[in-house]
């Protein structure tokens, strides 16, 4: 029996919603949330909307990324925990900084300007997107689109290729 505390990296730029409340938190049996956003960190407007958004019963940390670093590498509690970042740009700052990271879910990543290659419903690249993966790929980190528990897995890493 694994008693590791299971933890999901996910990449989803609307953090906490549908898909995460009633699809992964209940699969992984998440005791925590930790979204990694300087920018968050630092709204009081949407910090009070994430903790409206959040289960009952299920802790919140909205962290800056310096703070997340100290607390994801070391510091984090014994339940499981889900870490969520807006963007591809946010995780890879991270692991280049040391965050330790095994694998990556990517969730939602809309269409917006710019966003020229298209994986799946709800993953949309930039070339700024592509080289962040290839980079979070090279560190050897597993990369998987996948929008709930139940979704097949796509090898992303084989859909940018193919892109071009």
């Amino acid at each position: 029996m694994n008693l590791m505390p299971v933890t999901l990296f996910r990449i989803d730029d609307r953090l906490i919603h549908g898909q995460v409340v009633e699809a992964w938190v209940p699969h992984l049996r998440a005791d925590e949330i930790v979204v990694v956003s300087d920018e968050i960190a630092s709204d009081e407007v949407r910090r009070t909307i994430m903790r409206f958004s959040t289960p009952e019963g299920v802790g919140l940390r909205i962290l800056g990324s310096a703070d997340a670093l100290d607390y994801l590498n070391g510091a984090a509690g014994a339940g499981n925990t889900l870490v969520l970042f807006p963007g591809l740009k946010e995780a890879a700052e991270m692991i280049s900084r040391g965050l330790k990271i095994g694998s990556l879910n990517i969730g939602g990543m809309h269409y917006s300007a710019g966003k020229n290659v298209s994986i799946g419903k709800a993953i949309f690249l930039s070339e700024e997107d592509c080289g962040h993966l290839k980079f979070i790929s090279r560190a050897g980190i597993e990369v998987e689109g996948r929008g709930v528990p139940t979704d097949k897995p796509i090898n992303l890493m084989e859909a940018i290729k193919q892109d071009g």
